[in-house]
């Protein structure tokens, strides 16, 4: 049995690593073949994983590493499509060229849904599929409905369990291998011991610091340019109640410098110094070297994984502003957004189990099809929740929409439609209306010629 991992992130590949470490995954019986892929939008500017001298003790767990970049180049793996003929001719090439020579291969894919995994799914036709999580958006429910086919070969999600007490919504029914934390643990030791980061080491002196990361929102719409650098700014101002000395702030890749220089001028106004970090290192690796006091984010996955490896305080803006801006309501940020806002309110009754239940309403709301069997718990939570917090994670349209606890009791042509399949007929003539729109405008561009 040869096994082939189609990994896009560092957080991937630590996953993947801790989950053979901890018996999550099994032994393969023949070959492990590692498929790096750069997903960044300039994948040319930055170290991909098939490059980064601090992964290479992760990619010596597999046989074979490699390059998907170099091999699709000039095409972008995000990018990637074969047609069902390519698919049959690609398979044998691939069996050739990476030496499968036994009729078994697994797959173990991040980010399933798109380009390059959902390739690797045509062109192995055959090999049952498990998922490698991605952070906090594996919790969420599955987007789009896989053909009944194709859903049958998944077998199972492999995470880092870095939100105790809480199970992923994605690909729901399959079995859950959670990668304890210790083992999780162990592989972030690991690449920490073998980064070698100048810009870590200049921070091994700073006075009682706090990190703050930047996750770049206006650059995914969900917040204008001027909310972002005020949220930075808010972050700052929640650090402090830690009583840091140095704000150290891990910027995103794509930041703007005039973000950093404005940050660096508030932090001077509060009296605190400020250290904009340079370095590639995940936020991890950086809180296993540096002793930091606290961390501060939006809705960072490292949010929950910091504090779960280093019981490190925790803390985030702006999450009820996003938990109300994200549009659609079936945006796969909703779920992330949830979690962290329900982690880090300061009258959160969220934990454990609350939290698995708040998660499974959010989810069921979000996608009523995909996630049908959790109507009776939606309606359990929302029937006991108060009016704050069911509008805090479920606004009343959406509620009323598919016949939920505190929605409008439904009119006289809305009872006669009734409900089926888990959704209200109601929504069901909405989501059949959405498409009827998407096709028409497809139609058009067609006829103009675009």
């Amino acid at each position: 049995m040869t096994q082939i991992f189609v990994v896009n992130s560092a957080y991937g590949l630590m996953t993947a690593a801790a989950g053979m470490d901890a018996g999550a995954i099994p032994v393969s019986g023949e070959a492990r073949i590692l498929v790096a892929v750069n997903a960044a939008i300039i994948p040319e500017v930055g170290e991909g994983i098939v490059d980064a001298a601090h992964l290479a003790t992760l990619r010596d767990r597999f046989d074979l590493v490699i390059d998907l970049n170099a091999l699709l180049a000039p095409e972008r793996p995000s990018h990637w499509q074969v047609t069902v003929a390519e698919a049959a001719v690609l398979e044998r090439l691939l069996r050739q060229a990476w030496r499968i020579d036994g009729d078994r291969v697994e797959l173990y894919l991040q980010s399933p849904q798109v380009a390059p995994s959902r390739v690797f799914i045509d062109v192995f036709p055959g090999a049952p599929v498990s998922i490698i999580g991605d952070g906090l958006m594996t919790y969420s429910p599955l987007r789009d409905r896989w053909p009944p086919a194709v859903a049958r070969r998944v077998t199972g999600v492999v995470y880092a369990d870095t939100v105790p007490g809480v199970e992923p919504l994605l690909f729901a029914g399959t079995m859950r291998a959670p990668v304890g934390i210790a083992s999780f643990r162990a592989v972030v030791d690991d690449v920490a011991r073998a980064t070698l980061d100048p810009a870590i080491d200049e921070l091994a002196d700073v006075p009682r610091p706090v990190l703050v990361l930047g996750q770049y929102l206006s650059a995914l719409k969900l917040v204008s340019a001027d909310e972002e650098r005020r949220m930075q700014r808010d972050m700052i101002d929640r650090a402090l109640a830690w009583e840091p000395e140095t704000i150290v702030f891990k910027p995103h890749p794509s930041a703007a410098p005039a973000l950093i220089d404005d940050l660096a001028d508030h932090a001077a106004e509060r009296g605190v110094a400020f250290r904009a970090f340079r370095g590639d290192a995940p936020a991890e690796v950086l809180a296993l070297r540096v002793p930091f006091v606290g961390a501060v984010a939006g809705f960072s996955t490292a949010l929950p994984t910091l504090h779960a490896l280093t019981g490190l305080p925790i803390a985030s803006v702006g999450t009820e502003v996003l938990l109300h801006r994200l549009t659609p309501f079936e945006n796969g940020n909703r779920i992330p957004v949830t979690i962290i806002d329900a982690l880090t309110r300061t009258d959160s009754p969220y934990r454990g189990e609350s939290l698995q239940h708040l998660v499974d309403a959010v989810g069921y709301a979000m996608q009523p099809e995909n996630a049908a069997p959790l109507r009776a718990r939606a309606e359990e939570f929302l029937a006991a929740a108060s009016p704050q917090e069911r509008d805090r994670y479920v606004p009343h349209a959406r509620l009323s929409s598919l016949g939920l606890p505190g929605g409008r009791r439904p009119g006289f042509f809305a009872r006669r439609l009734g409900s089926r399949g888990g959704a209200t007929r109601v929504a069901e003539v909405e989501l059949i209306l959405r498409g009827a729109r998407r096709r028409s405008a497809r139609a058009w561009r067609a006829l103009r010629g675009e």
